[in-house]
């Protein structure tokens, strides 16, 4: 059972459509929610670096007025999130660390993590609209993330890509344990480059989640290209949250970069629930 989510705050459409998403599945499921905000202070007021004969003063000018910047966007951000909770009861986290120290040791005291695909939580604009919190949080975090795009659906199915992988597994695990399948339609589909394999997953994979009392359909897929075929059944489902283990069956998270994980992360039309 779901029992507590912690939300990452800023003014990205994607972080709006991530808080939009938090509040609801807390109204939902009756988890506890925190808003959390990032202040960043390493580097803003605390940053050290070089600076030219005399320059110390304007540094510090600078560095005083970018945390003051940063500090009234997590303001407003806050207050953004405060009144779309509305009635419900939330906490609210002030984080003073860097956004990746920050939301490790924030994590470990919720069950779930909420995010913006887009979130640049103080920092500069995310490169091509992925935050690089998000591999931070995959390689070293031990809790889950929701990770959502800008525009994600509200309503729509739950498709699972499962490959046997035990960040699958454990992908698979977290979301029946946490009870996110919330009596929607949920789809899994097992990929293997080999047929027999395929079927295997499949039978596995959905026997799980059937102890579960998740109602399943299934579907076994041959293939190379896993990213392909589930971006495609999610566009077609449509779904409204992907499922999957973070790494495959290499094991290798420097590898993430370049993978079908950060494929799926970049350009899934859902919110992806994901796990290392």
């Amino acid at each position: 059972m779901l029992g507590s989510i912690l939300v990452a705050l800023d003014d990205t459409p994607g972080a709006v459509a991530a808080r939009g998403m938090a509040i609801a599945l807390a109204r939902r499921s009756g988890a506890a929610l925190t808003l959390a905000a990032v202040l960043d202070r390493p580097h803003t007021r605390d940053a050290h670096e070089p600076v030219p004969v005399g320059g110390a003063a304007f540094a510090e000018r600078r560095n005083a007025a970018l945390a003051a910047r940063l500090e009234a966007e997590a303001a407003a951000a806050l207050g953004a999130a405060r009144a779309a909770c509305g009635d419900l009861p939330h906490a609210v986290l002030s984080l003073e660390d860097a956004p990746e120290a920050a939301l490790l040791r924030a994590g470990a005291a919720h069950d779930l993590i909420v995010l913006g695909r887009d979130s640049t939580l103080g920092q500069e604009e995310a490169e091509d609209g992925f935050a690089p919190v998000i591999e931070a949080l995959l390689k070293d975090g031990p809790r889950p993330l929701l990770v959502v795009p800008p525009g994600a659906p509200a309503e729509g199915g739950v498709l699972i890509g499962y490959d046997g992988s035990l960040p699958a597994q454990r992908a698979l695990q977290s979301f029946a344990l946490l009870g996110l399948a919330d009596g929607r339609a949920v789809k899994l589909l097992a990929t293997s480059p080999e047929r027999a394999e395929a079927a295997r997953l499949t039978t596995e994979g959905a026997a799980y989640l059937r102890h579960h009392g998740v109602a399943v359909t299934e579907r076994a897929v041959t293939g190379n290209h896993p990213a392909e075929l589930l971006l495609a059944e999610a566009a077609d489902l449509p779904a409204r949250l992907l499922v999957m283990g973070a790494f495959g069956k290499t094991g290798l998270r420097a590898l993430l970069l370049g993978t079908t994980t950060q494929r799926l992360l970049r350009e899934a039309p859902c919110a992806v629930f994901v796990q290392h």
